[in-house]
């Protein structure tokens, strides 16, 4: 098994090295422009380069995660057998676009909740814009997935998936109308709520596809796991460090609560 997991991290990282490599570039060059901002005199420049760091990390994970959807080309031992741009093709490119429109509508939601006044309805108008190009974006992902993919249709259109995978549409049919509604209200709360439950609803179908796969469609998470003594040591120490992960974000929250201050209302 210790073996099978070491495969499934190679063949993995090997096939996604560069949509991988374009996401950790992102979020240094994110960190690294957020830094320079304040100490720069053209924090326009910097404004810009943090955009495109996050830009970048976004669509590292798009593509990362389109591929994955789509299966990685592996022999008969589990070993990628594919070319290094396997992973850049239209539907990946798809599932990358509708990834980032997903985190500006998750961004915009928030941002309404910590800001007011004009920026506010700023960010309910890209909500509104977002609302719209994630949900086509996820139609279009929705139909195209077993059309395509033999695998994943076999398995999605065979009951009883077949009533998860039509009522998970339909759900988030629904909770797009919920949050929409509760944009024309100009409510503050509710639309990240409803933006947070189509995220874990997105997340439940994508698991459906790829389940019980870790490399689509040749090794399972069965087969990959670690042997029990390390699972049960890696448990001890996720077991301790995610309740403190968990404390020090809600902490976060707590202290950060309530709008933004301006520079304005600050002097």
């Amino acid at each position: 098994m210790d073996a099978l997991l070491h495969l499934a991290y190679s063949t993995i990282l090997t096939a996604l090295y560069l949509p991988i490599f374009m996401m950790i570039f992102g979020l240094v060059f994110r960190a690294v422009a957020f830094e320079f901002r304040e100490h720069s005199t053209n924090k326009l420049f910097w404004n810009y380069a943090f955009g495109l760091g996050i830009f970048l990390a976004a669509l590292g994970q798009g593509f990362a995660l389109g591929s994955t959807i789509e299966g990685i080309s592996v022999d008969a031992k589990g070993h990628f057998i594919g070319s290094t741009w396997d992973w850049l093709d239209w539907r990946s490119l798809l599932v990358a676009l509708t990834l980032i429109q997903g985190y500006v509508l998750i961004g915009s939601t928030y941002l309404i909740l910590k800001t007011e006044g004009e920026l506010q309805q700023t960010h309910f108008r890209t909500a509104k814009i977002a609302t719209i190009t994630t949900l086509i974006g996820a139609v279009l992902i929705t139909i195209v997935t077993p059309v395509f993919y033999e695998a994943t249709r076999t398995r999605l259109f065979a009951p009883p998936m077949v009533y998860v995978f039509a009522a998970i549409p339909l759900l988030g049919i629904l909770l797009v109308y919920l949050l929409l509604k509760s944009l024309d209200r100009q409510e503050e709360r509710t639309p990240f709520v409803w933006t947070i439950l189509i995220f874990l609803l997105s997340f439940l179908g994508l698991g459906l596809i790829i389940f019980p796969y870790v490399i689509p469609t040749q090794i399972t998470i069965y087969q990959a796991a670690a042997s029990p003594s390390a699972l049960v040591f890696i448990l001890t120490f996720v077991g301790v460090l995610i309740p403190i992960m968990i404390f020090y974000n809600i902490y976060n929250y707590i202290v950060f609560r309530g709008k933004v201050v301006t520079a304005v209302e600050y002097d």
